[in-house]
């Protein structure tokens, strides 16, 4: 394959990060995301802000200034079937969403290789793990009937470890990087798909982005692995981290949910580390809890689900649930997660039970 590849990506916050970086490798991107978004999108581009190791402050990028081309609608504006990869950067409850949901459909009758860069992984990248009951897991999605028409072999997991917001105070546009670690994808089944993402690795990786008189490499990588397990790893760092920002009276930082009590945090993050060595992970694949616990130190807010429900919502990425659902098809079961659950659960139902 020559020329420029042709990248199709649902979703425009973290979508814009990973979009970013495509652009800098020389390839196109196409967003979808609301009207507001698309036409900033489309007149003033996406504009990142990323700390870079060893220097004070922000690098910008703007995607006017990258060498593929940038551009944005809404999901009743395009044929997935034109693009060469799609990544899926929405949270899970937007999928059924009208005008979404029929956009998922018709990528799913595409063909098309498709990268989820969701925390929640999708029912047809479920379906790739050996032995696991799929259909015991549809419950834990907002509406599992979304994911039924795709092919397994089509569909990838990328775990979105880097960390970024939308500053409240700027335009739509405007995403700044928090922790600049990389997206680390599991390969597809077909070596032909599993090609379209090892080009964009290797064309990510070589890019530089000129800051006067530098040529810089800019961080956030694409990263692509053999092992189906190595998106798993996220799985630990959401559970001990991310969900536990949710308190039965209000939400806290990630950063005090795992070093309030570390060795909690510890426990709940090795044990979902066991659990998916249990389904086929290598002990590699993982992160080591020291490393992930010290990249907490940096996230002085609350992580996006707790956010949310502090905000009303009526549903959430519920990753919370499915580990709690996959442990216990495999007979094992921890207090700690359980709570972890429960309390979630609790929110939910009081958002649910506000008036309209």
């Amino acid at each position: 394959m020559t020329g420029p590849l042709n990248i199709l990506i649902l979703g425009a916050s973290y979508g814009s990060l990973l979009g970013t970086k495509i652009l800098m490798g020389g390839h196109n991107v196409h967003l979808i995301c609301l009207p507001a978004e698309a036409e900033l999108f489309n007149s003033d581009g996406a504009i990142v802000r990323t700390p870079i190791k060893g220097r004070d402050g922000l690098v910008e990028i703007r995607s006017k200034d990258l060498p593929g081309k940038l551009t944005a609608s809404g999901p009743g504006d395009v044929d997935p079937a034109t693009f060469d990869l799609i990544a899926l950067a929405m949270q899970e409850p937007q999928y059924r969403s009208d005008g979404v949901r029929q956009l998922l459909e018709k990528v799913a009758k595409s063909g098309k290789p498709c990268m989820s860069i969701m925390n929640m992984p999708p029912l047809p990248y479920l379906a790739r793990i050996p032995g696991l009951d799929v259909a015991g897991l549809r419950g834990c999605f907002t509406d599992a009937t979304v994911w039924d028409s795709f092919d397994i072999e089509k569909m990838t997991l990328c775990s979105p470890d880097p960390q970024a917001f939308r500053p409240p105070e700027e335009t739509l546009n405007v995403l700044q990087v928090r922790l600049p670690t990389n997206f680390k994808a599991a390969r597809f089944k077909s070596d032909a798909d599993t090609a379209i993402m090892k080009r964009l690795e290797v064309d990510i990786e070589a890019a530089r982005f000129a800051v006067g008189s530098e040529a810089l490499q800019i961080p956030v990588k694409l990263k692509v692995y053999d092992s189906i397990f190595v998106p798993m790893a996220k799985w630990a760092m959401l559970i001990a981290g991310n969900y536990r920002c949710v308190k039965r009276d209000g939400i806290v930082a990630t950063r005090d949910a795992v070093h309030a009590n570390i060795e909690e945090s510890r426990e709940i993050y090795e044990w979902v580390e066991q659990l998916c060595i249990s389904l086929g992970a290598d002990p590699s694949d993982m992160v080591p809890f020291e490393k992930y616990a010290n990249a907490a130190l940096s996230l002085l807010t609350p992580a996006s689900a707790a956010r949310a429900l502090a905000n009303g919502a009526m549903n959430i990425e519920r990753v919370d649930l499915m580990v709690k659902t996959v442990a216990a098809q495999r007979g094992k079961n921890l207090p700690a997660v359980d709570e972890i659950v429960a309390t979630v659960e609790s929110w939910l139902a009081k958002n649910r039970a506000k008036p309209a």
